[in-house]
């Protein structure tokens, strides 16, 4: 393509190779209506398109992210009422989502198949331009707010689905303090509103607003579109100027964000979280130091602010954070560097603390850092943190997001604010002069710039108050009954009409025709067998070796799995404990921050973790394994293996002051955990009463773990001896060679270097004699509701149909997409209001239920148990078979990065899946008639009828429902 030409309507304004993520960029202009377009071209088959919008709040009504929702609520040439869900039960999308930011709103796509890609983009672009909103009033109650009022006599309530998961965001101390924060830097800027909505204003958001909203921001004239991958340019530059482009004008839209004037001093603010009644308030306060640091148009300082984050706040031994632990301000310290908005910030955070160590923590802080920069920062470690960030962007492994998704995210941390796209995409050279820095003062002189002499500053104080979700709910309660009581019997009689219409909007099915608008693919486009996952077993040194090859571009993946089901059982919760404490402590030859140091110089980083499997078709077993991970360079594997040596067998465990400080930090992480994650973890404690499998992860990592950290924590003088002596007891129990397998992904050429490091290492392992003891389960029913002062729950119920009689089949992958997308969609958060509601049908029989940031409890509960109705009688026709047999495919054939297809071998071997079962699974899925939904009816009817349920949730409202419980207590003590 040619710089400065027109194709189908768009002008190539800049084209240049960029390595670093071997991608070829071109950016365009479309002339007609403004619409600016980046596509990086290149070898990946997952593509991705995402239409952005700048789109800066005017107020705390969360406008931008209902509107987000909303527009996906169906369109002129896509009518039905939901096609984001149709394309989730239909495509085969890699990625589905859409998301909102404090100044952009995105929704990005990808799918490996390109005929799925252009369906995607066609109901998206649509979604965007043409929204059903200006047709259907219904759209913004259910998605953002509306009054509910079933009958004259009953309270007046708020419900919608923003507003309830706003309510769950805002139970949250941590989401609480990160709103405010960038509140209290950029006061006077878009920054100071809340965009996703505060659920005392999103009830002010009127239909006018709403609408004025998207016609102003939501014009080609204000886009930014991405795509990504391997495609043909010109043909997709075509249909994006046939079919949307061209019909509008360019227009001017003013919406820029304006840069916040830096502050004379520092800005003091003040927020109230709630706890319980019963709860102490003493060491409960969080204190955070933030800064605006420069511009996110800077590349150098986009990245060096990341090094300095990490290297300051996250690294083992962190000056900064082991200056404010060791003068006991707060018992877990964090930061976080954000560079995704106009003016980044850089924050310091202490959880668990006190309001009146305010002045210490500042003066702790800037005491700090001046002392770094007069005496000047460790190199070594400096060199670390570069290391542990380059290694990270360039093996580009994103988890469950595409790779594409991330550059379309990063992108517009430049695009966004009019500076150059590609600027972050092109980081060789930033790096290098961050490794310049190293000969100087270079980074010392970022911090006195930036953080000591900078007076853009911030203290944001979040402190809890006794009973104030109930005091808040009071209010609302008074201000509704106020309002209900100013209504006439006509006004009231209105309300009550407007509910039921609304109940009737949701409860009536989309139109049949307005379905089949919605393009589906055919049965025919997908491939008939599963992908063959890498996986060799092999014998090296009496060591169960899983060899995965595949390209991995030079890195070795190791894993070591130790089993743990000969661990005694006063020892099991210990292993939580360990798996967090190995690349902590001091070890035979290094210091904590040493080990960490040569760690990321090193090797892409050692880590460890408990993980528990299941056996395919076996309800009552388990495989629990102790997993210490590390990667490296193939040249680097001696050294990797060196180093995990020195993790797994030369770590000191007798430091009780450090021991200390990993306990309070692992109680902490596990409260963020709780309170964000509800859904999570009540699945798993309903599950804990009758599967053993279930019932260990809860002894290493759910509740059950919590409150062992939580009491090991409380009286820690009298019980650290035991604890160290629990834990070297651990350690002879579990690092041995015949409790000891390996799995290592890597290119073939890299495996006889990995064998000669497995013999080394395996000599050391630990051979005196020990009495093999392992678990002894008692199971049994307890329906717990654990009271938080949150606004919202998380409603879970589980059971196992293994133990009914049933087996295992690829009906029940159908069925959970027909479950999770239809079923529990429609009852659980379009009619209930929830964030989100899942479900899980797994191999092992187990099965459970949940649901995300739920304002109801019972009524979900009954949701659950009518399932088996809609079972019975479900009927579709060809066509909808067709389109949940593709969304499930797509659950299957998630594109597997080098790293994860050697996860996902190891984890099938583990779990007894050969390659058959996978065969016939998919088969079953193919051929996966209504008739066999149907017959699932029975076996959804006796797993609900084992009633094992747990709830997480706002006090109040279990207590009001507490004949559902045989125990209710505080989640938190």
């Amino acid at each position: 393509m040619e710089k400065g030409k027109t194709y189908s309507g768009f002008n190539l304004i800049e084209e240049q190779k960029i390595d670093e993520i071997n991608s070829t960029a071109r950016v365009f202009e479309h002339t007609k209506s403004g619409a600016k377009a980046l596509v990086l071209s290149n070898e990946d088959t997952n593509k991705v398109f995402s239409i952005n919008f700048r789109t800066p709040p005017t107020d705390d009504t969360g406008l931008p992210h209902i509107l987000e929702h909303s527009v996906l609520c169906g369109s002129k040439n896509f009518p039905a009422k939901d096609p984001f869900v149709e394309l989730a039960k239909g495509s085969l999308n890699t990625f589905l989502n859409a998301m909102t930011y404090p100044d952009k709103t995105m929704y990005p796509v990808a799918s490996c198949n390109d005929k799925d890609f252009v369906n995607l983009m066609h109901v998206y672009m649509d979604a965007v331009f043409h929204p059903n909103i200006y047709k259907e009033e219904k759209i913004l109650k259910q998605e953002g707010w509306h009054y509910e009022l079933n009958n004259v006599d009953e309270p007046l309530q708020y419900k919608g689905v923003v507003y309830n998961e706003m309510k769950g965001v805002f139970s949250s101390p941590e989401q609480v303090l990160f709103r405010r924060i960038q509140a209290s830097l950029f006061p006077d800027t878009p920054y100071a509103k809340e965009s996703g909505g505060d659920p005392e204003f999103i009830t002010d958001l009127t239909q006018e607003d709403f609408l004025e909203f998207h016609k102003k921001y939501y014009h080609p004239s204000n886009s930014y579109i991405f795509l990504y991958g391997d495609f043909e340019v010109e043909e997709k530059l075509e249909w994006l100027d046939k079919e949307y482009l061209s019909h509008y004008d360019k227009i001017e839209v003013d919406s820029s964000i304006p840069e916040q004037k830096p502050f004379d001093k520092v800005n003091e603010v003040e927020e109230l979280y709630s706890i319980s009644n019963n709860d102490d308030p003493k060491d409960k306060t969080y204190l955070s130091y933030n800064y605006a640091i420069g511009k996110a148009t800077d590349t150098e300082l986009y990245y060096a602010f990341d090094v300095l984050e990490y290297l300051l706040l996250e690294a083992q031994g962190a000056p900064l954070k082991k200056a404010l632990i060791d003068a006991n301000i707060g018992k877990d310290v964090f930061g976080s560097y954000d560079n995704g908005i106009l003016q980044p910030t850089f924050s310091v955070v202490a959880k668990d603390t006190n309001e009146e160590e305010k002045e210490r923590f500042v003066n702790v802080i800037n005491e700090t850092l001046k002392n770094l920069v007069k005496n000047g920062l460790d190199k070594k470690k400096i060199e670390a943190s570069i290391n542990y960030h380059e290694f990270k962007i360039r093996e580009a492994d994103y988890g469950k997001y595409p790779k594409g998704v991330v550059y379309a995210i990063q992108h517009l941390n430049s695009w966004l604010y009019d500076a150059c796209p590609l600027m972050h995409f092109k980081y060789n050279d930033t790096f290098k002069k961050l490794r310049d820095g190293l000969k100087t003062d270079y980074f010392e002189k970022l911090i006195e710039k930036y953080l000591i002499n900078n007076t853009h500053a911030s203290l944001v104080v979040v402190k809890p108050e006794k009973g104030l979700t109930a005091k808040k709910e009071k209010e609302i309660e008074d201000k509704l009954q106020e309002y209900k009581s100013s209504l006439s019997d006509d006004e009231l009689r209105t309300l009550v009409d407007e509910t039921k219409e609304l109940l009737e909007y949701q409860e009536e099915p989309t139109k049949k025709e307005d379905l089949q608008k919605i393009p589906l693919l055919d049965l025919k486009d997908i491939r008939k067998e599963p992908e063959q996952l890498p996986l060799e077993i092999v014998d090296m040194h009496n060591i169960k070796v899983l060899l995965h090859e595949t390209f991995t571009n030079n890195i070795g993946y190791v894993k070591l799995l130790f089993d743990t089901k000969n661990v005694p059982v006063d020892l099991v919760p210990y292993l939580g404990i360990l798996s967090t404490a190995l690349g902590k402590m001091d070890t035979e030859r290094y210091s904590y921050d040493e080990l960490e140091r040569d760690i990321n110089i090193n090797t892409g980083g050692i880590s460890a973790s408990m993980n528990v499997y299941g056996f395919n078709e076996m309800a009552d077993t388990y495989v629990p394994k102790m997993e210490i991970r590390g990667k490296a360079f193939v040249e680097k594997l001696p050294i990797l293996f060196d180093l995990l040596n020195e993790v797994v067998m030369k770590t000191k465990l007798d430091d009780t002051k450090r021991l200390e400080e990993i306990l309070l930090e692992t109680k902490s992480r596990l409260q963020m955990f709780l309170n964000g994650s509800g859904h999570t973890a009540a699945a798993n404690r309903a599950l804990s009463y009758f599967s053993k499998l279930a019932f260990y992860k809860e002894m290493v990592s759910g509740i059950t773990y919590y409150r062992f950290v939580e009491e090991l924590v409380k009286d820690y003088d009298t019980k650290k001896q035991d604890i160290i002596e629990k834990l070297n007891a651990l350690v002879k129990y579990l690092f041995r060679r015949e409790n000891l397998m390996i799995s290592y992904t890597a290119e073939k050429s890299a495996f006889g270097i990995f064998e000669n490091e497995v013999e080394t290492f395996v000599a050391d392992l630990y051979t005196e004699p020990v009495e093999e003891k392992g678990m002894i389960f008692n199971l049994k029913r307890q329906n717990e509701g654990f009271l938080t002062p949150g606004k919202i729950q998380y409603v879970a119920k589980a059971g196992n149909f293994v133990t009914e009689g049933f087996k295992y089949s690829g009906v029940l992958r159908v069925l959970q997409t027909i479950s999770r997308l239809d079923y529990l969609w429609n009852n659980i958060r379009v009619k209930g209001g929830a964030y989100g509601a899942m479900c899980s049908f797994n191999r092992t029989g187990n099965v459970y239920f949940t649901s995300y940031r739920d304002p109801n409890l019972k009524e979900t509960l009954e949701s659950y148990d009518r399932l088996y109705d809609y079972l019975n009688h479900f009927s579709v026709d060809e066509r909808d078979m067709t389109k949940y047999i593709i969304g499930t495919i797509s659950t299957l054939d998630t594109p597997l990065t080098p790293y994860s297809k050697g996860e996902t071998a190891a984890s099938a071997y583990l779990s007894n899946i050969s390659y058959e079962d996978l065969k016939k699974e998919r088969e079953e899925v193919l051929n996966t008639k209504p008739e066999d939904i149907r017959r699932m009816a029975e076996l959804v009817h006796k797993v609900l009828k084992q009633d094992n349920i747990c709830v997480i949730g706002n006090e109040n409202k279990l207590q009001a429902n507490e004949n559902l419980f045989e125990k209710i207590e505080s989640l938190f003590n």
